[in-house]
């Protein structure tokens, strides 16, 4: 895979774990956990994103 290519696969991934985050979130039967392992996986995936964009 590309460079770019995997660069636009976490950008998905990024934005698919934020609609995960708020769906979970909205849930009448919200789960704290699942919200915590949510974010650390988006941040994760953000935190991958920004070695990309820094140039390493």
């Amino acid at each position: 895979m590309t460079t770019e290519g995997h660069v636009a696969a976490l950008e998905r991934r990024h934005q698919e774990l934020d609609r995960q985050i708020q769906t979970e979130m909205q849930s009448t039967r919200y789960d704290d956990l699942a919200v915590s392992a949510l974010k650390r996986k988006k941040l994760e995936v953000k935190d991958e994103l920004s070695k990309y964009s820094s140039g390493n």
